[in-house]
């Protein structure tokens, strides 16, 4: 299986001295993790190889022979604006440094300094280009109102603004390597945006999934990591982590809300450095694999009691999706009704049910608490029920039947009412009240008047009553 590149642009290589480029490029592959390099002994060739390659990032030396740095510079900023060169020279010099970043250099150093530092530069700089150009591509779909790949989206049943929003987020950041966050109730479909992801982003390796709910330490470690044969009593072979198992992939890590502090600790290094240790093992491997992590916890509460570590969230919040619960699509509610239906009848082998016209609107009016999940689930249960052609609303009258009868305390600022004018009377409101639920309830009584309280007889001749007055 051929390797994704990293990143999805070139790292040009400047120098006159060869031995330089392949200690420099063996520097970035080994510790920098990057795959994607190019190099240019000559410097009369290096705007033909930028005229003819992908480049994002240059790494140019000041001192050579036919064309300097300088000047190369100054001809890339004048024909590559997008491309960012960082200069890195022989010469520990503040005067050529001054030079450098005057003439438009991204960064400069000194070829003697820490190879760390200049890796974290390059790192930096990679990280900096590919987050300009995910937020172009944004801007770019965001103004089209189209999705390069909607196919990759056709699980994922919506026509919600916010939904659709997340969709052309995905894409926008599809080819980045960085942790993505998804966040969300239980129910709303993590997982399927988990998995458009990894499809969007079109790496060769696989989607791999665990849920880290429940997972101790030291199976949390042997999972992510796997061990070498006699790591511990009854390790009698080795084991491949699944983060070896995703390489060239995607590792999705379901529910990391619930990992404890030393797992956090362990995960954190990974993404950090992009490098682990199997248990039992001394050399670290590089990890290849793109990570994922999905919650249901309000993690911004959990950093408040220091139950989740803050350097771990900021480094998984690199890319955040956050899923909109279905109360907040009410829109989507017939959509996903009438797939569900239909994907019932197919799996329980039945025909597939027609539905009486008001059962749109109950569902409408629930607050679904196990979001979509929850719905899917009521509409199975229905329709395995079901003996004639049409679908009983009885599975979810007794659902949300229920629902209604729970005692609801208004929230503060639920009604405002203006201080400089006179309060509505006890009439008025009653007869706004009664135009809301038969708004919701698509004028259905019988829905209505579940949803206030009172017997249908009752709201009928409330109705009576209210147009009796408007005609008088």
């Amino acid at each position: 299986m051929s390797e994704s590149l990293y990143p999805e642009f070139s790292i040009l290589l400047i120098d006159d001295e060869a031995s330089y480029l392949r200690s420099l490029r063996l520097l970035l592959e080994r510790k920098g993790d990057f795959n994607n390099i190019l190099t240019c002994d000559d410097s009369r060739e290096a705007m033909t190889c930028l005229a003819s390659n992908h480049v994002g990032v240059v790494l140019l030396d000041l001192t050579m022979p036919h064309v300097s740095g300088l000047e190369l510079l100054k001809e890339i900023g004048e024909h590559y604006p997008e491309v960012a060169v960082i200069v890195i020279s022989g010469l520990n010099n503040a005067d050529a440094a001054v030079s450098a970043l005057k003439a438009g250099a991204f960064d400069y150093f000194v070829k003697t300094t820490e190879e760390d530092r200049l890796v974290e530069g390059v790192r930096r700089t990679v990280l900096m280009q590919l987050m300009r150009r995910q937020n172009s591509s944004l801007q770019q779909r965001i103004l089209s109102d189209r999705l390069d790949h909607p196919e990759i989206f056709e699980s994922f049943i919506s026509k919600n603004k916010s939904v659709n929003a997340v969709f052309h987020y995905v894409e926008s950041i599809s080819t980045s390597m960085q942790p993505i966050l998804i966040t969300g109730e239980s129910g709303t479909g993590k997982e399927l945006i988990a998995k458009a992801c990894h499809e969007a982003s079109r790496r060769r390796g696989p989607l791999v999934t665990v849920n880290v709910a429940g997972l101790d330490d030291n199976t949390f470690l042997d999972t992510l990591f796997g061990h070498q044969q006699g790591a511990f009593p009854g390790a009698v072979k080795e084991r491949k982590g699944l983060i070896e198992q995703a390489a060239n992939g995607t590792l999705f890590l379901d529910e990391i809300g619930d990992l404890s502090q030393n797992s956090q600790v362990k995960l954190l290094r990974l993404l950090q450095e992009g490098e682990y240790h199997p248990l039992g093992v001394d050399v670290p491997k590089r990890s290849r694999a793109r990570v994922i992590a999905a919650t249901h916890q309000q993690l911004e509460e959990r950093l408040q009691d220091g139950s989740f570590r803050k350097d771990l969230y900021y480094r998984l919040c690199t890319h955040r999706i956050k899923l909109p619960p279905l109360r907040a699509r009410k829109e989507d509610v017939p959509l996903l009704l009438d797939y569900f239906i239909v994907q019932a009848a197919k799996e329980l082998n039945k025909s597939v049910p027609s539905y009486p016209p008001e059962l749109p609107f109950l569902l409408s009016n629930y607050t679904f608490p196990g979001n979509v999940r929850e719905l899917r689930s009521m509409i199975y249960d229905a329709v395995s029920r079901h003996k004639s052609r049409l679908l009983s609303m009885e599975v979810f009258r007794s659902v949300i039947d229920a629902d209604l009868k729970k005692p609801v305390g208004l929230p503060e600022q639920t009604v405002s009412f203006h201080p400089d004018q006179s309060l509505p009377s006890l009439n008025e409101m009653d007869s706004y009240l009664i135009e809301e639920a038969m708004r919701r309830a698509g004028h259905n009584q019988s829905l209505a008047a579940r949803m206030l309280g009172i017997s249908q007889p009752a709201l009928s001749k409330r109705l009576k009553k209210k147009n009796s007055h408007e005609q008088d």
